[in-house]
């Protein structure tokens, strides 16, 4: 039990410290350790754990890794997990609070900085392509996608002010509606 508990730990730690923007950032890392590494979780099952961090509260990768911590030891491996990948980000920010007003003066921290900006979205990126590439390819859930994701392109390209949590509904919403359709085809067969 301990060694689990350990790994959990060290693994979380090793991506909360190592990787750079969020969350969103971190989902790939996230697959890449708990699901081709250390066999924690299935390719569905981090597709499932994705969707439920990001529609309950809190930051997605804690959720994340509190649901794998969970899952390979019980409320003990949550804790491990958790801790592990949220006490980097705060050991850094603590060390970083004293200085962080004099920082954006030194032309190596912007530079650092404009380097980290630039591969965050393609991190973000990769993690959607990955989980769109793994999704079982069935009429229903490809339609959602490429409406979702023409959505997303207008309500940008508008500049409207419309919540990710919203469209998240509204794809959840016309699911939902089409379920009993889809059921009664798969029934008829």
């Amino acid at each position: 039990m301990l060694r689990i508990l350990r790994d959990l730990f060290l693994v979380f730690a090793k991506i909360g410290l190592f990787t750079f923007g969020g969350g969103y950032a971190m989902i790939s890392v996230i697959e890449n350790n708990c699901v081709e590494k250390k066999k924690w979780i299935t390719h569905d099952e981090m597709m499932d754990v994705t969707v439920m961090a990001e529609s309950t509260p809190g930051p997605i990768a804690i959720n994340m890794a509190t649901y794998v911590g969970f899952k390979q030891a019980g409320m003990a491996g949550a804790v491990s997990a958790t801790v592990g990948i949220v006490l980097p980000s705060f050991l850094i920010i603590l060390l970083l609070s004293g200085i962080a007003d004099a920082l954006p003066a030194y032309p190596l921290v912007q530079n650092l900085f404009r380097g980290i900006r630039t591969a965050v979205p393609i991190l973000i990126l990769d993690a959607g392509f990955n989980m769109v590439r793994k999704m079982k390819k069935k009429p229903l859930p490809c339609a959602i996608v490429v409406c979702a994701m023409i959505a997303m392109f207008l309500i940008n390209f508008f500049s409207v002010r419309f919540s990710s949590v919203a469209l998240m509904a509204v794809c959840g919403a016309v699911s939902l509606c089409a379920f009993p359709i889809t059921k009664k085809k798969g029934a008829g067969k």
